[in-house]
């Protein structure tokens, strides 16, 4: 039975993609096709942000993307060598929020010790750092993309949390993304399952699987990664089969697996 994930494959050098080979032990024949491309900016002032760790209460990192900057950030040797010797262990006294275990995991990776990765989401996120931060203190820094959502600011403004946010990263759609889609219904035909990974995802997506799949859509059963996902989803009038419980390979085959009764 196949299964189409919108998503960008995980680093080639980091073996198989953990959703391909979850979905596959459920015998799920799963293909992804990538959505989105991303360019970095202002990664220089970026690392001027965080080589001044005394300003601020701490880090917020929503996206992989985001710490992909950071990790940039400290690709020259000068800049990695400054943050060895001293940035990290200052950032380390702090708090480094994040979501999901994805970018737990990259953030661990630039010595990072992150908190918050169980919430799910940037909505649970906020109320995770609003019970652990003072009002009236130094920013958090919060480094995002062109399209992040407002829902962790407005939270955090509402009470009296301080947040810096700055634009790491923009993201546009894949180039390559109408034609992969185009091959793959030609090819592979309907998948019983469709996920979307981010709400940019259902953006750059519906249109183009609307004029491929036909009248066909109504037996496509489609999932969310999470609930801001399924919320873009819903509001474009895409009837939502399942929401991952997690953002987890392992949550999101479980929940495939139960909407299409197998």
């Amino acid at each position: 039975m196949k299964v189409l994930l919108l998503k960008d494959p995980k680093d080639r050098d980091s073996g198989p993609d953990p959703y391909i080979q979850e979905l596959g032990l459920y015998g799920f024949e799963a293909a992804l096709i990538p959505v989105l491309s991303f360019e970095f900016v202002s990664l220089q002032t970026f690392f001027e942000k965080l080589s001044h760790p005394d300003s601020y209460e701490g880090l917020i990192f929503t996206s992989p993307r985001a710490v992909e900057a950071a990790k940039l950030c400290l690709g020259e040797n000068s800049k990695n060598e400054a943050w060895r010797n001293s940035l990290q262990e200052k950032w380390n006294t702090k708090s480094v929020y994040v979501v999901g275990k994805a970018t737990a995991s990259l953030v661990e990776e630039i010595g990072l010790a992150p908190q918050g990765e169980k919430c799910g989401n940037a909505e649970k996120l906020a109320g995770y750092i609003c019970a652990r931060e003072t009002p009236n203190s130094s920013p958090l820094l919060f480094p995002c993309g062109s399209l992040k959502r407002e829902v962790l600011p407005t939270i955090l403004k509402e009470k009296g949390i301080s947040l810096e946010s700055l634009t790491v990263y923009q993201t546009a759609q894949h180039p390559s993304l109408q034609e992969s889609l185009k091959n793959y219904f030609s090819q592979q035909g309907i998948p019983a399952s469709i996920t979307f990974f981010s709400p940019s995802g259902v953006r750059f997506c519906l249109q183009h699987i609307q004029k491929f799949s036909g009248d066909l859509i109504n037996q496509i059963k489609f999932a969310a990664i999470g609930p801001t996902t399924a919320e873009a989803m819903e509001a474009e009038g895409i009837p939502v089969s399942c929401t991952a419980e997690n953002p987890t390979p392992q949550d999101l085959a479980a929940g495939i697996k139960k909407a299409l009764h197998l």
